[in-house]
């Protein structure tokens, strides 16, 4: 499968696990009720006019607002019970029961979708429980409120609010409810963190209350930490979410939805068999509950399954059949068509019809994918659909993006996904030393999620889980043969445990020959993968001094180049009178030496990664000195520590000191005035690092200005502190006073030691 087609599928997913999470909020409707209408009714007639009789019409008209299926009939009962009950607990003055009136009310307007009426409803129970100091009622109804149409940042407010009040309340079950919907909500946000953290606080809840029906936060956690790209983790809570749904009986439609995410998990890991039969189970009770959307959820996975086996025609068919069948409305369902069909036909190289589903998903998500969430997975395949169709600056401006959103949610297999294609670009661009950067990322990214320790922990999550479900089948048969003993005769039960012992006996023997034979034939392919482990170490080590030759070889060329460039530029020279182009020839000459100074330094060094701070500046100032002759003039102090820099940083760092002492020797010390230029370069903490450049020289003019600053030095120097994401300051404090701070770029990092200072 080429990269293309797996990041497609991917990306398919992605969406497709996004939508699941919205459906979540809707599988509670279908639990069985445990209230008896006629009971109730029964009761409701023959109870007196008084609170007990108004808190029984409150628990019908909640039996008829939570009835499964979405019957006017039944929302109609419900409003005329609520309204009998507010009337009597108003007749009572049941303070209680009016506050919970107000509260129904707003759910049965909510489900009849009159948004106006509810949020008013609920506006007043609010303001009615605060008024009386009821605090779980008040908790009751912010909950309610932030059900209603409103940006998430508002839901979210009033989930905080509704916390709040259930914790000073004691009401520990439905602060846990409220944590694990306020964590739903983070992650249909992509607000991973904030997710995480709220549903293990819900999650730590639970349990202090001992409340067992724990598959639903579980299977949250699952799919927050899938948006994270940490698998070992989200199949972990998959596999929990699953286990504690069967240990509780839960059969409902929450159970489809965690088998779709225990199958999803497996889809990224690429164990498509596992995917495939976790999503023919969810799809058999979607299909049981009758739940339209909630079939095309799972068929739309299938698709993107096929997708990945190059089947491209039959997801297409697939889809179609599903449009037909299962038609709707909904229109984040109908951009999710649209994103598997412009994936499908950007695989299928129809670039004409890929382009026309692409207009609408970035009418819909923008071309940034910054609207209507789904951001990641819509970035992914714009970014290789615009690598395709070979237009690069979209592809580098989306790339970047991507990358960007991917590392703030700690997703690093898209990550190296994005690395993989953007050295592909890179290298039809003939940028190669981009691409080899690139590839490098995508390597070890890749690594880090599918090799080593991680694996360790999927292979031994399967293995657990499947030793608990063989466990659970043995207790079975063991009760199942110990009721069957009861029924036999005791004749007949001393003649057959004479003959079964015999029979355990020889089966016994035999299970211990062949363990015994399955023992040695493990240890003897233990003992051929050593030695091709072995072998492959060996492999390695040659790999890596290939390598660093190459590198070493790579940073000698480009000095060598640099100083090529510098030497013609020097005969260019000699063949101008121009004072400018003069000088703006010696400038460029000063920056390029600064930059082969630091490929001087890695090939020379052992340390092929990090360039030592203090030496290079020292080379730096000395290489200066003598362009300009100022030893009788301006005296350089250094006061750096031993630093060690990677060349993406190092490089504008040494371009900066660059134009900073040229422009202190040109313009500080006119008249062949006397002074001091300091150079500073140390740690301020943790990661933190400051570089000053100061001088005692005539500063700043005093009239001078932001708009002054569009010389090309002092672009150069903003431009490049904006390039290791640093801040420039610049300010007259005796003299001129330049100062940069920065974060270290610690990915590559060397060993280091605090060095003298100069």
């Amino acid at each position: 499968m080429n990269y293309n087609t797996a990041k497609t599928n991917r990306n398919s997913l992605y969406i497709l696990f996004m939508f699941t999470i919205l459906l979540m909020g809707n599988i509670q409707s279908y639990a069985q009720l445990t209230e008896d209408p006629n009971q109730l009714k029964i009761t409701i007639a023959g109870a007196k006019s008084n609170s007990d009789k108004a808190e029984l019409l409150l628990r019908l008209s909640s039996f008829y607002l939570n009835k499964v299926g979405e019957f006017k009939t039944d929302l109609d009962e419900a409003a005329t019970l609520s309204k009998q009950a507010r009337q009597l607990s108003e007749s009572l003055k049941y303070k209680p029961g009016i506050a919970k009136a107000m509260l129904l009310e707003a759910k049965i307007y909510r489900e009849k979708n009159d948004t106006l009426n509810a949020v008013k409803k609920a506006n007043e129970a609010i303001s009615y429980s605060k008024s009386n100091n009821m605090l779980e009622l008040l908790a009751e109804s912010y909950a309610e409120r932030s059900l209603h149409e409103a940006p998430i940042e508002e839901k979210a407010k009033y989930k905080e609010l509704a916390i709040q009040f259930f914790k000073k309340a004691g009401a520990k079950e439905k602060q846990a409810n409220t944590l694990k919907e306020l964590g739903e909500l983070y992650s249909i946000n992509e607000s991973v963190e904030k997710a995480e953290t709220h549903l293990k606080e819900s999650l730590a809840l639970y349990k202090a209350i001992k409340y067992q029906k724990l598959q639903g936060v579980y299977n949250l956690l699952s799919e927050v930490n899938t948006q994270k790209g940490n698998y070992p983790e989200s199949l972990k809570y998959a596999l929990l979410a699953e286990k504690t749904a069967l240990a509780v009986n839960d059969n409902s439609l929450q159970l489809s939805s965690i088998y779709n995410h225990v199958g999803l998990v497996y889809y990224y890991l690429r164990q498509n068999d596992d995917a495939e039969k976790y999503w023919y189970k969810a799809i058999e009770i979607a299909k049981y509950y009758k739940d339209t959307e909630y079939v095309r959820t799972i068929g739309e996975n299938l698709c993107s399954l096929l997708i990945r086996q190059r089947k491209e025609k039959d997801a297409l068919k697939l889809i179609k059949e599903m449009q037909v069948k299962f038609p709707t409305s909904n229109i984040e369902r109908q951009m999710k068509e649209n994103y598997l069909l412009f994936n499908i036909y950007r695989i299928l190289q129809n670039n004409a019809t890929a382009t026309i589903y692409y207009k609408k998903l970035a009418d819909y998500y923008g071309e940034n994918a910054d609207r209507n969430g789904n951001s990641i997975a819509i970035l992914r395949s714009f970014a290789s659909y615009h690598y395709q169709i070979k237009k690069f600056d979209d592809f580098y401006r989306t790339i970047k993006h991507l990358d960007a959103l991917a590392a703030g949610a700690g997703n690093n297999l898209i990550r190296a996904e994005s690395y993989l294609i953007w050295f592909k670009a890179d290298s039809s661009r003939g940028n190669y030393l981009d691409a080899i950067k690139h590839y490098q990322l995508y390597k070890s990214l890749s690594d880090s999620v599918f090799k080593g320790e991680k694996s360790k922990q999927i292979n031994s999550l399967q293995i657990e889980f499947e030793s608990e479900k063989k466990d659970k089948n043995i207790d079975l048969l063991k009760q199942q043969a110990k009721l069957q003993e009861i029924t036999i005769n005791n004749d007949v039960i001393i003649r057959y445990l004479f003959i079964a012992s015999v029979i355990i006996l020889v089966l016994f023997i035999l299970l211990l020959y062949n363990r015994f034979r399955l023992k040695k034939k493990s240890n003897e392919q233990l003992e051929i993968k050593r030695q091709k482990i072995d072998e492959q170490n060996e492999l390695n080590k040659k790999m890596l001094i290939e390598k660093e030759w190459l590198l070493k070889e790579i940073h000698h060329r480009v000095k060598n180049n640099l100083q090529i460039v510098i030497s013609l530029l020097n005969t260019q020279s000699a063949y101008l009178d121009n004072e400018d182009a003069l000088t703006a020839i010696q400038n460029s000459q000063h920056r390029m030496h600064a930059m082969s100074l630091i490929h001087q330094k890695l090939y020379q060094s052992d340390n092929l990664a990090n360039i030592d701070m203090s030496w290079y500046i020292y080379e730096l100032i000395s290489y200066m000195r003598e362009c300009f002759d100022t030893d009788n003039q301006i005296k350089f102090v250094l006061d750096t520590e031993k630093v060690y820099l990677d060349v993406g940083q190092a490089v504008p760092l040494g371009l900066i000191i660059n134009e900073a002492i040229n422009n202190a020797i040109k313009y500080a010390f006119p008249s062949g005035k006397k002074g001091n230029v300091s150079i500073e370069l140390k740690n301020t903490g943790a990661s933190n690092y400051q570089l000053i450049i100061a001088d005692d020289g005539v500063g700043l003019p005093e009239n001078f200005d932001d708009t002054e600053r569009n010389s090309l030095g002092m672009n150069l120097m903003m431009g490049l502190t904006d390039q290791i994401d640093g801040e420039y300051d610049m300010k007259n404090e005796n003299g001129l006073r330049i100062k940069i701070t920065f974060t270290k770029n610690t990915e590559f990092e060397g060993a280091a030691e605090n060095a003298e200072i100069i």
